[in-house]
């Protein structure tokens, strides 16, 4: 009975640890979102190289992060409760390891981009959705540590705000592309960046939700609220064409 507290004492320190690993993982995704929309917005390529090269290091914290919980799972074996914790970070990390895949692609259209004319307005409107994304993912993973239920359900209202900031740049993109046919390669490239960035805000909320279902038990009832309504516009497009 006596060497309970003592292996209670090491499951919580391996389990900060593993968090930790977390948080710096975080970090480098949130740098690496701000980083490739600077390098969209400046045409900056030395940038965008830097945060392609950067997401190797993202993908060795996520095999450390599963290294470290299979151990902790294998050395302690869990109970109920500390289980659910150690299988959230695992899934956490996953989602974190997808966000940094996104900075990635971001940062090699960016490449592409920097050789094509501008579209005017539009790398600076990437970067204010690019910005909040990432306030989205820190606030998540913030509510992860302090298990703030409260935070992360506000998290998760806040993905409907990215939706609309998508919304506006698509139909902004088919605007040009409609003006001018010589738009549509870099357009394109825009709505898919716009695109990897909305998914980013999608794996923040989905953070949140797995903070809910930590500190909770349950993952929340309601449905997630969703404002994203290209599929609309885009058969609108397609039914315009063919009249």
């Amino acid at each position: 009975m006596q060497n309970e507290p003592h292996i209670a004492r090491a499951f919580d320190r391996d389990l900060e640890a593993v968090q930790a690993l977390v948080l710096k993982m975080g970090g480098l995704v949130e740098a690496a979102i701000l980083d490739a929309a600077q390098a969209l917005e400046t045409r900056d390529d030395e940038l965008a190289t830097t945060v392609r090269k950067g997401d190797k290091a993202i993908d060795v914290l996520e095999e450390q992060i599963n290294l470290e919980a299979a151990r902790i799972i294998a050395l302690r074996a869990p109970t109920a409760g500390d289980l659910r914790t150690v299988l959230t970070v695992m899934k956490i990390a996953a989602s974190l390891e997808r966000c940094g895949d996104y900075a990635k692609n971001l940062a090699k259209r960016s490449v592409v981009l920097s050789q094509m004319p501008p579209i005017s307005g539009s790398a600076g409107a990437i970067r204010r959705m690019a910005k909040i994304v990432q306030l989205q993912l820190k606030d998540a993973l913030d509510s992860l540590i302090q298990r703030d239920v409260e935070m992360a359900a506000e998290v998760r209202q806040r993905d409907a705000e990215v939706d609309q900031m998508y919304n506006a740049l698509f139909r902004e993109f088919l605007t040009h592309m409609m003006e001018d046919p010589r738009n549509i390669s870099a357009c394109m490239h825009l709505h898919f960046i716009a695109k990897n960035i909305e998914r980013v805000g999608d794996h923040a909320t989905g953070i949140a939700e797995q903070v809910i279902y930590l500190v909770s038990g349950a993952l929340p009832d309601e449905a997630r609220p969703k404002a994203d309504t290209t599929s609309f516009s885009a058969d609108a497009m397609k039914v315009r064409g063919k009249s």
